[in-house]
C-alpha cells in the first residue's frame, strides 16, 4: 500500500487514510485563507493579494468564457474551485512529508463523481428534469443503454486518468531520487511542479467541456423544439 493510502486511524468502521487527511488540510487552509482574504476586499487602494486573487478569478473565467461565453459567471463558482484545489493538491507532493491526495484512486474517483453530478445538475437547471431526462431517449429509447454506459465511463476515465498521472509522476520522482541521489533536486522539482499544474488544468477543462456539452445539446434542443 503506497503513502496515500496508509490508515492513520479510524471513525468507526472508516479508516481515514493519508491522502484524505492531506485533502482535509487543504480544503481547510484554503477555506481560512479565502475567508481572511474576503475580509480583506477593498475597492480603494486594494493590496497586492487582492490584485493576485483577482487577476487569477479573471482568468479562471476567462478560460471559461472560451468554451460556453454565456455561462462564465454560473459556471466559475464550481470550476475556479475545482481548478484551485487541484493544483494544492497536484502541488502538496512537493512538500517534504506529504503525498498528493490525487495519487489516491479514491480521491480523483470523488472528484470524478463530483464532475459527474455538476455535470447533470447544469443540465437540469438549464432546461428543467423533465426535459433534461427526454434527451437520453433521443432520438431512440433503445440508445439509452448507450447513452448511460457512455456517462459511466467517462466518470471512470476521469478519475483513473488523473489518478494515472500523478501516481506515475511521483513515482518517476522517487525512482530518479533513489538513482541519481540528490544531484538533480531543482530540474527534477521544476518537472514535478509543471506536470502538477498540466493535470490539474486538463481535468478542470475536462470538467469544464462535459459541462458545456451538455448546457449547449440542451438549449439546442429547447431552441429547436421552439421553431
Amino acid at each position: 500500500m503506497g503513502a496515500a493510502g496508509e490508515v492513520l486511524f479510524r471513525i468507526g468502521p472508516l479508516a481515514v487514510t493519508r491522502s484524505v487527511v492531506v485533502a482535509w488540510g487543504i480544503v481547510a487552509l484554503l477555506g481560512v485563507f479565502s475567508a481572511l482574504a474576503a475580509a480583506r476586499l477593498t475597492v480603494e487602494g486594494p493590496g497586492r493579494v487582492q490584485a493576485a486573487l483577482e487577476g487569477i478569478v479573471l482568468a479562471i473565467e476567462q478560460a471559461i468564457a472560451e468554451v460556453i461565453p454565456s455561462e462564465s459567471k454560473r459556471l466559475l463558482p464550481f470550476i475556479g474551485t475545482l481548478w484551485i484545489f487541484l493544483v494544492a493538491a497536484n502541488l502538496a507532493g512537493v512538500i517534504p512529508g506529504l503525498t498528493s491526495p490525487t495519487d489516491s484512486l479514491s480521491t480523483t474517483s470523488a472528484l470524478a463523481v463530483l464532475v459527474f453530478l455538476a455535470v447533470h445538475w447544469y443540465g437540469v437547471r438549464a432546461v428543467g428534469l423533465r426535459r433534461y431526462l427526454r434527451h437520453y431517449l433521443s432520438p431512440s429509447p433503445i440508445l439509452l443503454p448507450f447513452h448511460v454506459i457512455s456517462e459511466l465511463t467517462r466518470t471512470i476515465a476521469l478519475a483513473v486518468r488523473l489518478f494515472g498521472n500523478i501516481m506515475s509522476l511521483e513515482l518517476a520522482a522517487l525512482l530518479v531520487l533513489l538513482v541519481a541521489g540528490f544531484l538533480v533536486p531543482v530540474p527534477l522539482l521544476m518537472l514535478h511542479i509543471v506536470e502538477a499544474l498540466v493535470q490539474a488544468y486538463i481535468f478542470g477543462m475536462l470538467a469544464l467541456v462535459y459541462i458545456a456539452g451538455a448546457l449547449q445539446s440542451q438549449q439546442e434542443r429547447l431552441s429547436n423544439s421552439k421553431e
